[in-house]
C-alpha cells in the first residue's frame, strides 16, 4: 500500500463565526492510499482546534505511518493498527479510514452506503443550511441567501444571540431552525434562560451543546430534566464508548467523522445512540465533498442531517454529494462505487458559481 496526502486551502463564502473564535479560511490534509493492483482510496481531515489538531499534527501522524501495515481487504485490522500507535490523531485516523472504507467498497463494487448495508434513500434526506455568528445585518443577507433550504442552523452562544435569532426571523420567520450553542452557555440557569426563550418561538427543533463538555453531570441532567426543547451532545459524544453519558444528559447526539475517526466508528456510534432510544444527527466541519460525501452514505442513520460544510465554500475541489434546495441526493455523481466522489479541475473548483465542471475519477 503506498499513501500520498497534502493539503487543500477552502475559502469561505462568508467569514465563519462560531463561539469559539472565527476564520475565512479552512485548511483540510487530504490522503490517498493505493494497493498492489492500482485500486486508490481518498479521505479527508478536517482537524479540530477544539481538540488541539491542526494541519501540522495529522500531517506528522501521517508521517510516522507505515502504510503497508494498512489494507483495503481488512479495513477493521487496519484501524487496529492505527490505534496502536496513538491514543488521539482522530482526525488523521479519520481521513485514513475514509480512504480505507473508499478502497475496500470499490472492491466490492459497491457504494459504500451498500458496502455497511444502509442503502441510500433520494428525495428522502434533507440537510440544515448553517449560519454562522455575525452581525444582525450580515445574518439577515446571509439567511436571504440559503433560502432554497427549508431547514437552518443557527450559531449561537455569545451576548448578542437576541439579535442574531431576532436578525434571522425578520427574513424567515417561520422557518424551521436548529441552534447550536457550541459549549457557550456556562451555567445551568442561564442555559434555561435560553431554552425557554427560544422554545417559544414555535419553529425550533432542538438544541445542540448548550453547556461546556465538562459541565458536571447533575447539571446537565438538570437541564435535561427541565428543558423545554430536545438537547442534542456534540462535543460531548465522541464515540459509541460515550454512550451511557449521553443517555443520561442528552435528548440525542450529533456525530462528526472527524471526532469519532471516520466512517467505521461513525457508522458505530450512530448505531449504537439509535440502539439506545437517542436521535442522530450526522455533523460536518468546513470539509470538501470528500468528508461530506462520506457523512452523507450513513444517512439512512440518522434522524437529522447537517452536512452543508462543503456548500459553505466557493473552491470545493470535489464533486460527490449534492445538496440542491437542501435534498442529499447522489444522482449526479459519476463515480458510482466507494465514495462516488470526483476530482473537480482547478480552474472550476475556484470559481464558485461556476455551472459546468471538469473532472477525473479518483
Amino acid at each position: 500500500m503506498k499513501l500520498r496526502f497534502w493539503r487543500e486551502q477552502l475559502q469561505l463564502a462568508n467569514t465563519w463565526t462560531i463561539a469559539r473564535g472565527s476564520t475565512d479560511v479552512f485548511e483540510v490534509v487530504m490522503v490517498e492510499l493505493t494497493d498492489g493492483d492500482g485500486v486508490s482510496g481518498i479521505g479527508e481531515a478536517a482537524p479540530i482546534r477544539r481538540y488541539h489538531e491542526n494541519p501540522a499534527t495529522v500531517e506528522d501522524f501521517l508521517k510516522r505511518l507505515d502504510p503497508k501495515q494498512l489494507s483495503f481487504a481488512d479495513v477493521s485490522g487496519s484501524m487496529d493498527h492505527l490505534a496502536s500507535l496513538s491514543n488521539g490523531d482522530m482526525a488523521a485516523k479519520c481521513a485514513l479510514n475514509i480512504a480505507l472504507v473508499d478502497g475496500a467498497a470499490k472492491l466490492a463494487g459497491k457504494p459504500v452506503h451498500d458496502y455497511f448495508g444502509l442503502g441510500f434513500r433520494e428525495n428522502h434526506h434533507v440537510t440544515s443550511f448553517s449560519i454562522g455568528i455575525d452581525k444582525p445585518n450580515v445574518i439577515h443577507r446571509k439567511v436571504l441567501e440559503a433560502e432554497q433550504y427549508p431547514v437552518l442552523k443557527l450559531k449561537v452562544g455569545v451576548p448578542d444571540d437576541h439579535a442574531i435569532m431576532t436578525a434571522l426571523r425578520s427574513v424567515a420567520p417561520k422557518k424551521a431552525v436548529r441552534v447550536d450553542a457550541n459549549e457557550g452557555w456556562k451555567t445551568k440557569e442561564e442555559a434555561l434562560e435560553r431554552l425557554q426563550w427560544l422554545a417559544s418561538d414555535g419553529h425550533i427543533q432542538f438544541v445542540e451543546q448548550p453547556m461546556p463538555q465538562q459541565t458536571p453531570v447533575r447539571d446537565l441532567v438538570w437541564l435535561k430534566e427541565r428543558s423545554p426543547l430536545p438537547l442534542l451532545a456534540d462535543e460531548s459524544y465522541h464515540s459509541a464508548a460515550d454512550l451511557a453519558h449521553c443517555a443520561e444528559c442528552f435528548h440525542g447526539v450529533n456525530v462528526k467523522l472527524v471526532k469519532t475517526g471516520g466512517v467505521s466508528a461513525g457508522y458505530a456510534a450512530l448505531k449504537a445512540a439509535r440502539d439506545a432510544g437517542l436521535k442522530t444527527m450526522i455533523g460536518c466541519m468546513i470539509e470538501t465533498s470528500v468528508l461530506i460525501s462520506a457523512a452523507a452514505h450513513l444517512a439512512e442513520l440518522c434522524d437529522f442531517l447537517d452536512v452543508d460544510g462543503n456548500i459553505l465554500t466557493t473552491n470545493d475541489p470535489y464533486a460527490g454529494v449534492t445538496a440542491k434546495r437542501g435534498i442529499l441526493s447522489f444522482n449526479e455523481a459519476m463515480a458510482k462505487t466507494g465514495l462516488r466522489v470526483t476530482r473537480v479541475a482547478a480552474e472550476a473548483a475556484s470559481d464558485g458559481k461556476s455551472g459546468s465542471r471538469v473532472v477525473e475519477n479518483v
